[in-house]
């Protein structure tokens, strides 16, 4: 059995990527340790890596058919990961989560609508909703005594109305890191059922539970939720090759299949790139060992961050994720303002983080760290944040 290495730290900077090259655009300067957009920083599972050398060996990159063993592999990882056995006339590629979002706002919503959203979550959620025209309803999460969260569906009745066209779910959760339970996804479900609310589950960190948590897809858990919702999925965080655009969707439901896919057919938006779907069958086929050292090796960050913080700074209470690399870090002792906290963690500690308040209501007094890195960055970036933590 191969032993992937995930320690080795490697230079990223002049490769054109988001993590280091945002740095100076959305914080005025490059002297931060990037640990903040959801991509990791280790090598990406060679099998990917050779069955694309492989495809470049070939000097000609012309229009290209799906390949035969494709869906299968999808087909065949999702069955045996989360023993939802989907259908191929369900299926399509889509070209990216987010993008999928706004085309179902924009095909099942009018301008003037409602999209219900359950902040904390992932800005786009709402960012997207908003530049489309439409309106944001709120349905905050309950924080828990550990500093998870749970649905307030009692704030949910009383949100939602006959305006509320679609809900976004964020199944696995993000930025809290929660891998919903079947009681809560079946009661969504219906409500989402009787009210003609379209239901949207975005499940691309559904291969990243970790600490024995399971992901449970949204449309598997009733009838009500098949026929009801659209399934978004993606090798691209759990593989790391966020770069590479090969998300896809799940629409069981006939009449809202014909509308989405039948829209994406009809724009030539389901025809994945060449390189997408080489790396997801090979990732699907070949990847598993890489992601069960992954994971593995992503416990310990997250393990290692929980003993850091109590042993040198208590005040800081990372929230353990079920799933994903992305830890929330409960800052809320520090009774820090947003700005005070902001200048901790970028003036003080030379951090690049994503803060809790982006991610709407229920976030303040958080920060979003990446654990997915090589343990000596983990440990660099505590340091300097219990450095500046400690000289308040």
């Amino acid at each position: 059995m191969a032993h992937y290495d995930f320690d080795t730290v490697i230079e990223r900077r002049g490769t054109g990527d988001l993590m280091h090259e945002a740095l100076q655009p959305r914080w005025g300067r490059t002297d931060l340790l990037p640990m903040w957009v959801a991509d990791m920083d280790f090598a990406v599972c060679p099998a990917i890596v050779e069955a694309m050398r492989k495809r470049l060996e070939h000097p000609i990159f012309g229009y290209t058919v799906e390949p035969a063993d494709y869906y299968p592999a999808i087909h065949d990882w999702i069955l045996s990961h989360h023993q939802w056995d989907i259908k191929h006339e369900w299926f399509s590629f889509i070209p990216g989560i987010v993008k999928g979002i706004g085309l179902v706002i924009n095909l099942f919503s009018n301008p003037g609508d409602k999209i219900i959203v359950q902040p904390p979550v992932y800005h786009p959620f709402f960012l997207t909703t908003q530049a489309n025209q439409r309106s944001v309803v709120w349905n905050p999460l309950k924080q828990l005594a550990n500093g998870s969260y749970e649905m307030d569906f009692d704030n949910l009745e009383q949100v939602a109305d006959e305006h509320c066209k679609v809900l976004l779910l964020c199944n696995p959760h993000n930025p809290a890191g929660i891998c919903w339970d079947k009681a809560t996804l079946q009661r969504l479900a219906k409500f989402c059922y009787e009210r003609h609310i379209l239901v949207v589950s975005d499940e691309i960190h559904c291969d990243l539970a970790i600490f024995g948590h399971k992901h449970i897809p949204f449309a598997s858990v009733s009838k009500e939720a098949e026929q009801n919702s659209l399934t978004f999925q993606a090798p691209t965080k759990t593989f790391n090759i966020a770069g590479l655009i090969s998300s896809f969707t799940l629409v069981p439901n006939p009449d809202i299949r014909q509308k989405f896919i039948g829209w994406l057919k009809a724009n030539e938006l389901d025809e994945a790139s060449l390189f997408a779907h080489i790396a997801t069958t090979a990732a699907f086929r070949y990847g598993e060992e890489w992601r069960r050292q992954m994971l593995s090796y992503v416990e310990g960050n997250v393990q290692f961050v929980e003993q850091f913080c109590a042993e040198h700074m208590p005040a800081i209470k990372p929230v353990r994720p079920q799933a994903s690399f992305l830890v929330w870090l409960d800052c809320t002792s520090l009774q820090l303002n947003h700005e005070q906290l902001l200048d901790l963690f970028i003036n003080r500690a030379h951090l690049a983080l994503n803060d809790g308040e982006m991610f709407g209501s229920g976030g303040e007094g958080h920060m979003r760290l990446n654990v997915g890195e090589p343990r000596s960055i983990v440990q660099r970036g505590l340091e300097q944040l219990a450095e500046a933590v400690n000289s308040l």
